[in-house]
């Protein structure tokens, strides 16, 4: 079931304004309100900050500290700040680009949104040991995992994103992690891993602010179509997980038929269970246009553009029951 709601004035006058689809407009009103569509749409329109992602990995190996790092950069003229999220530091000056430095180029850090640290951490709480990700090219989530646990599998379906996930894996020096050209619903009697980071395919809805075509390019289809493949990835996943093992599934999608309702299936269809995230952020929507939903999605986490400064970002931590 993909949500609609009526037609109005506002959702038109804001559809018109800032050049969107008109069906996303009048969903993130029915869904959050007339007050918290506004201030998405502009937080949308003014984006976000840029983040970058301490290297514990070459920190470690060159025997430094990540404020060393920092020190480094900031002596190239550029200002960071600290966040709330472990390793990672919003870019406040950037006199040229964060992605062209020594410090980058031997993968001192990686360049990656606040809320994309959150899944890797996420799973990192429970499980330090073989983990696989489902989805892990260009490798930001990756190799952040590889700096957390002892081994990562990265399956990657599409063989033209390949190359990409090769070349971070060597830049940030993640060699405790093994690449695959697979489709990850191919992954279950492969092996059993401690943990499965499913960063899930889908819509996109919360990188609108770096992807403009997004306001007009996706509609119920790609929403249909994304929580169907999402469901598919996340019972593999759930076969690939050893009992007690972990599940971290994410989107950077706004879109409750992404992440509430495929959770909510997860919950009926597959032997899970939420827990708790260790890590600030919004709590998961537990009623959707007067659709209740298991009160445990209060443990999953969203992220918002006008809320959080990062793209908008669906994460739930499950547990494989034994």
């Amino acid at each position: 079931m993909i949500l609609d709601f009526p037609s109005t004035t506002l959702s038109r006058r804001l559809a018109r304004k800032y050049q969107y689809d008109e069906f996303i407009v009048r969903r993130w009103i029915g869904i959050f309100g007339e007050g918290e569509a506004v201030e998405l749409i502009k937080a949308m329109e003014e984006g976000v900050p840029k983040y970058i992602r301490i290297n514990t990995i070459k920190t470690r190996e060159k025997g430094i500290e990540e404020r060393d790092v920092v020190e480094r950069l900031e002596n190239r003229g550029f200002s960071l700040s600290k966040t709330e999220i472990p390793y990672c530091y919003e870019v406040v000056e950037e006199p040229y680009s964060i992605g062209a430095t020594p410090e980058y180029l031997i993968g001192y850090y990686y360049v990656m949104d606040k809320s994309s640290c959150v899944p890797p951490l996420a799973l990192a709480e429970d499980c330090r040991d073989v983990v696989a990700d489902f989805a892990a090219s260009p490798g930001g989530k990756a190799t952040m995992l590889a700096q957390l646990v002892k081994a990562v599998i990265a399956l990657e379906a599409q063989k033209e994103r390949i190359q990409a996930l090769v070349d971070n894996v060597h830049r940030m020096g993640a060699y405790n992690t093994a690449i695959l050209h697979m489709d990850a619903r191919d992954f279950p009697g492969v092996c059993k891993v401690d943990g499965v980071l499913l960063d899930a395919p889908c819509s996109g809805e919360g990188i609108i602010h770096k992807d403009e075509s997004r306001k007009r390019s996706r509609g119920a289809e790609d929403i249909e179509f994304c929580s169907k493949l999402q469901r598919e990835l996340l019972e593999a996943a759930v076969k690939s997980v050893k009992e007690g093992g972990v599940i971290v599934y994410s989107t950077c999608s706004l879109t409750p038929e992404e992440n509430e309702f495929v959770i909510q299936w997860a919950l009926e269809n597959l032997p899970v269970k939420l827990e708790k995230i260790g890590l600030p952020g919004e709590e998961g929507l537990t009623e959707v246009a007067g659709i209740k939903l298991d009160e445990s999605l209060r443990l999953a986490r969203r992220y918002y553009p006008h809320k959080n400064r990062c793209s908008g970002f669906f994460v739930a931590k499950m547990r494989v029951l034994e």
